[in-house]
């Protein structure tokens, strides 16, 4: 029975977990989004939101803290500087789980994790559009075989 365990410990020891979240986290906030396992990505998403919760506030205190829990300067200065700033008035939910499919090797479900507010697709204003959609269909005649292929078989013929 798994009583009062609060976490997923994804088949790690403690340390091996922690490392992992602090890695994830650490690539998280430089890039800006990440591809990994669906599993990985619901548990890095409460690892991570309380430190930039934390993040928010601007103090000696805070950054020590955020510090104890990432170990990485860079990652902190970043994460101070332009996230803080695009997220500043947030209430919550920085991060955003968007599955992509099946990994080709095990089949293992993968997954996109981004900030929510640095994805300029879903930050468009009102009336303005992403650019033309476009579609993987070929054009062209499709009647009794002459799609195409065909057509292009025929002029090439014709030459």
């Amino acid at each position: 029975m798994r009583h009062a365990k609060k976490h997923k410990q994804m088949g790690r020891t403690a340390a091996h977990r922690e490392a992992t979240l602090r890695n994830m986290s650490i690539s998280l906030i430089q890039h800006k989004r990440i591809i990994t396992t669906h599993a990985k990505a619901k548990v890095l998403r409460p690892y991570l939101e309380p430190i930039i919760t934390r993040a928010k506030d601007n103090t000696q205190h805070s950054r020590r803290i955020v510090y104890s829990k990432l170990k990485n300067k860079e990652a902190v200065k970043e994460l101070f500087g332009p996230v803080v700033v695009a997220i500043g008035d947030r209430p919550g939910g920085y991060l955003r789980i968007i599955r992509l499919g099946y990994r080709k090797g095990d089949g293992a479900q993968m997954s996109l994790i981004e900030f929510v507010d640095f994805n300029e697709t879903y930050d468009l204003k009102d009336g303005e559009t992403p650019g033309r959609r476009r579609t993987r269909r070929g054009g062209g005649r499709t009647r009794r075989g002459r799609g195409r292929g065909a057509s292009a078989r025929k002029s090439q013929e014709e030459e």
